[in-house]
């Protein structure tokens, strides 16, 4: 899928097409809005249902060609929303005036930067509304663009329910390495007559994708493939039953020799070891054991951190420990039992290090033992600890890599635990552009931080710090009990090389 480019130039929306055999649906709804949208969704839920399956599955087609057409208007509203912004961003470009900060300094903005923090605006808005990731929004964003300018024919039968935005996401996909010309000649080869397509899977859809680009442009094929080589990439995501998939994604050569190894040591392991383990367990710790240089696989790996109650490490609580790496990026929680165990081996490989992080009663971080600048790494490790590695844009669940300011430094605000938050480059990026403002504060209803965001359109969202591991709420005093704070514990497990 090819990036958006900031520069890309408004294109005519390829217009509704109309099947005159049924009711113009604008005499009976009006023009297209939130408010009819609303009304009709209402309807959808309260209206009586089918009742005889035939009815029932004329009615599941005919939602689904209903779900089609909203993600084509969806495309159409994105596209609209973009050439705006970017229309917007190159009038305020070109006009020195606008350009200056709090103290009267001009500031230079050129027109490519401006385009630049208009789109990542958009998607950031978009987002926002889909309530989706910006990643995904941006994906969005760029397919809706090329159906709009390459695909029209992609784009009508999107709207007309005969593609899913799904198979018309792959048709984009799978075109990408093609020119604009051969790309449209792709989409009138197999989206124009609806019969070439008719009981065809999302599997095949993608083979003749394929061999209609191998036809086209068969030395655009090889050029994919070489530039996919140097996309190679290990990746990591939480799994259920405090598991998680580690994914490399390698050359078809490369994949093929690692799993064959491992599946052969594995079997060695099996008939000439009497190894008890099934061989995908044996592949799992081998490829453990030869990428951390371990012993074993099940020792303690480096530089992972447990944020974790008192009660669950020390007693026997059962809220779970929320996982981290080294960088502060987070990976789901575990259960107290597991992470009971991980101290356990922790200690026992004398690679513990607990450190005390003070709560509220209502979960709200306050402050750290450390040996460090409080300011400097203490508080980046807190915000990290509160926002649990995860960016805080709602929706958004990519890794932290910036400690925002939410009023900027510039404009007043202090560095403190208030003032602060964990987001990943691309929301960080999208509030620097003209018209976003953010407030901090502490949510009524959960006691914990919140930071309030508005929009260049005026629309409010609110994302509220996740609840940390419970601290104990009760501690004995002289026979009778009373609330106060307790400690939440991180570990941070760290073995040093020979």
């Amino acid at each position: 899928m090819r990036n958006i480019s900031p520069a890309l130039r408004s294109a005519p929306i390829v217009p509704l097409a109309t099947d005159t055999t049924r009711t113009d649906p604008t005499a009976v709804l009006g023009d297209v809005g939130a408010e009819p949208l609303a009304v009709l969704h209402a309807w959808l839920l309260a209206a009586a249902k089918p009742g005889d399956g035939p009815a029932r599955i004329d009615t599941v087609r005919a939602l689904e060609e209903v779900k089609a057409a909203c993600g084509a208007m969806q495309a159409q509203m994105l596209v609209e929303l973009h050439d705006d912004a970017l229309r917007a961003a190159r009038e305020h470009a070109e006009n020195p005036a606008a350009h200056h900060d709090s103290a009267g300094r001009q500031i230079p903005v050129t027109v490519k930067s401006a385009e630049r923090d208009a789109t990542a605006s958009t998607i950031q808005q978009a987002a926002h509304a889909l309530r989706l990731s910006p990643h995904r929004t941006r994906t969005l964003l760029g397919a809706a663009r090329v159906w709009h300018e390459e695909m029209p024919h992609t784009l009508v039968a999107l709207r007309e329910g005969r593609l899913s935005e799904e198979r018309a996401l792959l048709l984009v996909k799978e075109t990408a390495c093609l020119t604009p010309e051969d790309r449209g000649r792709v989409d009138a080869d197999l989206c124009t007559d609806p019969a070439t397509l008719d009981g065809v899977g999302t599997r095949r859809l993608a083979g003749l994708v394929r061999d209609r680009a191998n036809q086209f442009d068969p030395a655009a094929l090889v050029k994919r493939a070489a530039k996919a080589v140097t996309e190679r990439c290990v990746s990591i995501r939480p799994a259920p039953d405090a598991m998680a998939y580690v994914t490399a994604l390698l050359p078809m050569a490369q994949g093929v020799q690692v799993h064959a190894a491992l599946k052969l040591t594995a079997e060695s392991a099996r008939h000439t070891g009497g190894d008890e383990r099934s061989t995908g367990q044996i592949m799992a710790d081998t490829l453990v054991a030869r990428a951390t240089g371990q012993e074993r696989a099940t020792d303690v790996p480096v530089a992972v951190n447990l944020v974790v109650a008192d009660t669950a490490l020390l007693g026997e609580g059962h809220e779970p420990a929320v996982v981290l790496d080294g960088t502060g990026a987070g990976h789901g929680t575990v259960p107290a039992a597991v992470a009971r165990t991980l101290v356990a081996g922790a200690l026992d490989l004398d690679a513990a290090w607990l450190r005390t992080v003070y709560a509220t009663a209502n979960g709200d971080l306050i402050g750290a033992t450390s040996k460090r600048r409080f300011f400097a790494d203490g508080l980046a490790d807190l915000l990290r600890i509160r926002d649990q590695g995860t960016c805080r844009t709602p929706w958004c669940d990519a890794p932290v890599r910036h400690l925002d300011h939410i009023r900027p430094a510039a404009d007043g605000g202090d560095t403190s635990l208030t003032n602060g938050q964990g987001l990943c480059a691309a929301c960080n990026q999208a509030k620097e552009a003209p018209g976003w403002r953010s407030v901090a504060g502490t949510d009524p209803r959960s006691g914990r931080h919140v930071v309030v965001t508005t929009t260049p359109t005026g629309h409010g969202y609110q994302s509220v710090a996740p609840p940390p591991p419970r601290p104990a709420r009760r501690i004995a005093t002289h026979g009778a009990s009373r609330s106060a704070p307790r400690s939440a514990t991180i570990l941070r497990p760290v073995r040093h090389a020979a």
